[in-house]
Parts: structure tokens; sequence; C-alpha cells
């Protein structure tokens, strides 16, 4: 069996290319891709910008990057104490199986009890059953009363419209 060097690093500008075919990869497994509007320009603003929204880690078997997972800081109210989001984790597929995935997942437990994080929070599509259970054999708890509650940018304008209403 071959001995595969595994390697997590920070994003950098010049990794802008490989995260954003990474992210059509990943939109294209969860059956979204119809879903991908953004470019690798707006994706270089939320990372590198000056006000960057999120943060990157990339890993790699053997020098090629197999995978990312995209992260930002949230906020407990209930704990007064920031906490990890990870919006999205993606192995491609021919590298799963070698624990890329779970070497993220350390890494990122590591970030929020360096950075005395809260919480470490994410979301699963209900239909992923392997994600599902990877999760929960790694000690995760799948919160089913949480519901995601979404407005989107036509939405929230329309809604930011009633604010001259209010007054």
């Amino acid at each position: 069996m071959p001995i595969h060097r595994r390697n997590i690093r920070a994003a950098t500008p010049e990794d802008i290319p490989t995260i954003f075919n990474l992210i059509e990869q990943l939109a294209e497994y969860e059956k979204l891709a119809h879903m991908v509007s953004g470019n690798t320009t707006m994706l270089a603003d939320a990372l590198f910008g000056a006000q960057p929204s999120c943060e990157c880690c990339l890993v790699a078997d053997d020098e090629k990057i197999v995978g990312f997972a995209i992260y930002f800081t949230t906020f407990s109210t209930f704990l007064c104490k920031r906490g990890l989001y990870l919006e999205d984790l993606f192995i491609i597929p021919e590298a799963r199986g070698r624990g890329h995935g779970k070497a993220l997942l350390i890494y990122l437990s590591t970030l929020a009890q360096q950075r005395q994080c809260g919480r470490f929070e994410w979301r699963v599509l209900d239909w992923n059953k392997p994600s599902i259970d990877f999760y929960r054999s790694l000690g995760a708890s799948i919160l089913p009363e949480w519901h995601l509650v979404r407005l989107t940018d036509g939405e929230f304008t329309k809604l930011a419209a009633a604010a001259s209403s209010l007054r």
C-alpha cells in the first residue's frame, strides 16, 4: 500500500483558481451546480479582500490539493463566545476514505480550541447519509429540531425596503 503524505495549510491568494474549481465540484456532488453564481474575483475578495468574510484551508495528498474547508466566525448569544462555522468541506471523490475529511475536521477543531470558541458547527444535507454517519462517528450531534431560515438577496432587499414603513 502506498504511503500518502498529507498536508493541511491555510489558503493563499494563489490558490483561488483551485478553490473555485473545488467549489464547482462540490456543487456538482450536491446536485446544486445551477446555484453557483460566484466567480474567482468574488472568492478572492471574500477570502483576502479588505474585509475578509471567511477563511479557507486546503488538504494535499502527496502535494496534490484534494480538498478544502471554508469557515468563518460566528457568535453564540447564550455562551457569549465566538464560534467557528464550517460552511463547506469537500474532498475529491478519488481521495475519499484516506482520512482527509477527518484531518480537516481535527484541524478546525484545534483552531476552534485555540480561538476559545464555544461551538464548532456546520450543516449536512439530509440525504447525505455517508456524511451524516461520518460526522456521528466523530461524536458530532445532528440537531433535527433546528431548521435553516434564509432570505436571498432579492428577499432581504424587499424586506429592507419595508424600513420606510416603520418610520
